[in-house]
């Protein structure tokens, strides 16, 4: 029930059904999600008890089968068998979309191999919810999960990626957190970065910088609380604009603004270094008290 009203739960037709969740304020859950989770016949999650609070929130009772990376192998199997024999399945992660960075893969594979209907109910996506809010390019993005705990293969996975024309995105552990965006800086170059976590929660940060800026912060203040999402400009952003055009904006700032946050904000903007973009902001200033 939400305002009062009671949520129509009409039968599901026989599928699996991907059903996306919130990724911390549970006001976010689609209608069509809630129809989903009440109507089907069996609900696949990875912590029943993390999806028991979702289900409390709305007044569903679900009886909910564990579904989750050490049982996948047998568990999947056993959900396909469900569906052929006339049930619904929904499957949902803990937070966010099923399958990005969570089980669900071989399930889906599974039900696809067996001719069986997947039905995707999108919803919450932190890679999306960082996305949208960094102030990057979106015209073309690259989801690159989570990196690898161990340095050599980190770098090696970051040469692989580092001429990807892309806007790039990543999971990370606010345990490593620093650590890898040392290692970004090193070997993507010092681009402008975005560090997103707790989206949607009380504590929402979306901190803008180089990626050697957002390394220093970060190692000065320790490990952040909360999940974390960093996403990284993509390679050469910082000459895609024309220098009329930057010196024009960095003017236009520098009337709103002290010049200092004027380069910052023109850094952001651009991609450009936040430091020579303050000194050609000195440099345009002494010219035009010259004239």
């Amino acid at each position: 029930m939400i305002g009062g009203a009671e949520i129509a739960a009409p039968r599901l037709e026989p599928a699996l059904y991907l059903v996306a969740t919130p990724i911390g304020n549970l006001a976010d859950i689609t209608l069509r999600a809630l129809e989903t989770l009440a109507a089907a016949d069996i609900l696949a999650c990875e912590d029943t008890r993390v999806t028991r609070v979702l289900l409390d929130r709305y007044g569903i009772r679900r009886r909910m089968l564990a579904y989750h990376e050490h049982n996948e192998a047998e568990a999947a199997p056993r959900l396909v068998a469900m569906v052929e024999s006339g049930q619904s399945v929904a499957l949902a992660s803990d937070a966010g979309t099923p399958l990005v960075s969570d089980p669900g893969f071989r399930l889906v594979q599974t039900a696809q191999e067996r001719g069986i209907r997947v039905v995707p109910v999108p919803g919450p996506s932190a890679v999306l919810a960082a996305l949208t809010a960094a102030g990057l390019p979106t015209d073309s993005f690259m989801f690159a999960g989570f990196l690898s705990s161990k340095a050599g293969q980190r770098r090696s996975r970051l040469e692989t990626i580092q001429s990807v024309p892309a806007t790039l995105v990543f999971f990370e552990s606010p345990r490593r957190l620093a650590e890898s965006l040392a290692a970004m800086s090193q070997t993507l170059g010092d681009r402008q970065a975005v560090v997103a976590r707790e989206l949607t929660k009380a504590f929402e940060e979306v901190r803008r910088g180089s990626l050697g800026e957002l390394a220093a912060h970060y190692g000065e203040v320790g490990a952040p609380k909360g999940e974390v999402v960093i996403c990284v400009a993509p390679p050469g952003e910082e000459t895609t604009t024309g220098a009329e055009e930057v010196d024009r904006l960095l003017l236009a700032l520098a009337a709103e603004m002290p010049a200092s946050k004027a380069a910052g904000e023109a850094a952001r903007m651009t991609g450009g270094k936040k430091s020579e973009l303050y000194q050609r902001l000195l440099v345009l200033k002494e010219e035009g008290n010259a004239r």
